[in-house]
């Protein structure tokens, strides 16, 4: 069993989440509740719980400012949140599991099962020291938590050249770095990066604009060519797309 301990400032939203775990988490023992930072903090201090539900906007400060005095965290963390566009954005870039109020059931029981499956409680650091930038920097110097088959990386947007999709797995290419390879698909990617100027040229191919080359008009199907040399298919399809961003670069 995991023994929890849920924390919101607004106590009908507070037991509302409550039963909704308790109805579809069998694994969870709610062991306390706080409705502060400051109460939030004396109770996992005085509990020491295996998980934290945790509002991010409260009266006295914010769930990020909790964590700050908790560290180095020794428990999972799942965020529950209201926040739209940019910060949420920066929850997927930082592989850190959120919720969106309401709750929903199918939301919830992933998250946990994710927070059991999950690996060693101290990479949660570096995954909250990134999301704490990437709330913090300019779109353009996103952070990118990849996970590839026995590390965790933490990778600056602009020094992703491409990414090439085999099926479910992505492979970056990256500026002055090895290649990572990780077991999500590129479609997730494609949604993180796109409105970093990132463009899916194919099926099986995502580039980061910055690092484009040339355009190469050629009988057996066009090309891109980036600034690596690195050479990636253009679909027909995205042809024309792909030449009035061109057009706008």
């Amino acid at each position: 069993m995991l023994r929890a301990i849920v924390i919101d400032d607004i106590e009908s939203i507070r037991k509302e989440n409550i039963a909704i775990i308790k109805a579809n988490c069998p694994t969870i023992s709610i062991i306390g509740q706080a409705d502060s930072v400051e109460s939030g903090v004396k109770l996992i201090k005085q509990l020491v719980p295996d998980i934290v539900f945790l509002d991010i906007e409260m009266p006295d400060g914010n769930g990020f400012e909790l964590l700050q005095r908790l560290k180095p965290i020794q428990f999972k963390v799942i965020f529950i949140t209201g926040y739209e566009d940019f910060a949420i954005r920066a929850f997927r870039f930082s592989a850190i599991d959120y919720l969106l109020k309401p709750l929903q059931a199918s939301d919830l029981r992933e998250a946990v099962k994710k927070a059991e499956d999950s690996l060693a409680k101290e990479v949660f650091d570096m995954k909250l020291n990134n999301l704490f930038v990437n709330l913090e920097r300019p779109k353009n110097l996103q952070k990118l938590i990849l996970k590839t088959s026995d590390r965790i990386y933490s990778v600056n947007i602009q020094d992703i050249i491409s990414c090439e999709s085999d099926k479910n797995y992505t492979t970056f290419n990256l500026i002055n770095a090895p290649k990572l390879v990780v077991s999500t698909n590129l479609k997730e990617y494609e949604m993180l990066l796109t409105p970093h100027k990132f463009f899916r040229t194919h099926k099986s191919h995502l580039i980061n604009m910055a690092y484009f080359d040339h355009f190469v008009k050629a009988d057996g199907g066009n090309k891109v060519v980036m600034k690596n040399k690195l050479s990636v298919p253009l679909s027909v399809r995205k042809k024309e797309e792909f030449l009035v961003l061109l057009e706008n670069l």
